[in-house]
């Protein structure tokens, strides 16, 4: 594993297309219980070096119902995005996560994951990717439909706070999907 993630610090694929450089963040350890599997890093975590190191990693702490000691123990969870560094902005927020890195990396990283026991699909992007025909047509649909995946999967929205609409229209993810997460969680992790 040690190896594999050297060679993904040292990645320049799409080093001409990245506004800020190449700066891959993921993290994973062969004993890694969960995988979380998100779009890619802002600016912030660009900057920190540090997954999930915003409001949107907050807020994700507090959705899995874990502090930020149990959620950086590499044993418990793995952070591999979609996309290993910060795309770029756009009209509405940052770009899409480059579509280089799961195919390059995902399957390299989870051969070297002994024992996964849930991987956490968050936004449409890593839900397409890995749930393929079995992911309904929107991110609502397949967050919605979140017991059609389990126990391997669970799908969730994006934490960001932009998303705040979207969880104001749709209440049932905070009634039924983020107890059902936290249980998940404590059960993997033995919290």
């Amino acid at each position: 594993m040690d190896a594999l993630l050297k060679k993904i610090a040292k990645c320049e694929v799409c080093v001409k297309d990245l506004p800020l450089g190449p700066r891959p963040i993921v993290t994973a350890h062969p004993d890694s219980k969960i995988i979380i599997i998100g779009h890619a890093p802002g600016t912030k975590v660009h900057k920190t070096g540090i997954p999930w190191d915003d409001a949107s990693g907050k807020q994700l702490r507090k959705w899995l119902g874990v502090s930020d000691l149990d959620f950086y123990d590499e044993t418990k969870f793995a952070f591999i995005p979609m996309g290993f560094c910060y795309p770029g902005k756009g009209s509405s927020g940052d770009l899409p996560p480059r579509q280089e890195c799961a195919p390059l990396w995902h399957q390299a990283l989870m051969n070297q994951i002994k024992s996964p026991e849930l991987v956490i699909l968050i936004g449409a992007f890593s839900q397409k990717y890995y749930l393929k025909e079995r992911a309904f047509k929107t991110l609502t649909q397949t967050v919605k439909n979140y017991k059609n995946y389990l126990p391997k999967y669970l799908p969730l929205a994006h934490p960001s706070p932009r998303n705040r609409f979207w969880k104001a229209k749709n209440p049932w993810f905070e009634q039924e999907v983020i107890p059902e997460l936290q249980k998940r969680v404590r059960e993997v992790i033995k919290l």
